[in-house]
């Protein structure tokens, strides 16, 4: 089984919990635990979930939300997929079907 996962982010619904609604709002709380994000940067990682994300910014999020990492991710499998063993009988293949083409006039 292959199982392809995925994370829900919930870092703009925990910050309307706590009353902040523009991005903007974190980018001094950060700061004063010592993470400086650019506003652009803040605003990528409330509105999308981030591919990397550092264990100081994590923790930053966590203490100014007063909130557990679980809080924030939410692991999911997206797809999973079985393999195929080599012992599995294959699927008939699909019917062929055969066109004649003919010329003009040659009937």
């Amino acid at each position: 089984m292959i199982a392809k996962m995925g994370i829900q982010w919930h870092l703009r619904k925990l910050m309307a919990d706590h009353g902040m609604f523009a991005t903007s709002d974190l980018v001094p709380l950060l700061a004063e635990r010592g993470i400086h994000l650019s506003r652009e940067q803040v605003y990528r990682l409330v509105t999308q979930p981030p591919q990397r994300l550092s264990m100081d910014t994590l923790a930053a999020l966590c203490d100014i939300l007063r909130c557990t990492p679980n809080d924030l991710i939410e692991v999911q499998v997206v797809k999973a997929e079985r393999r195929k063993t080599a012992d599995e009988t294959k699927a008939a293949p699909a019917a062929v079907r055969r066109t004649t083409i003919r010329r003009p006039g040659n009937d």
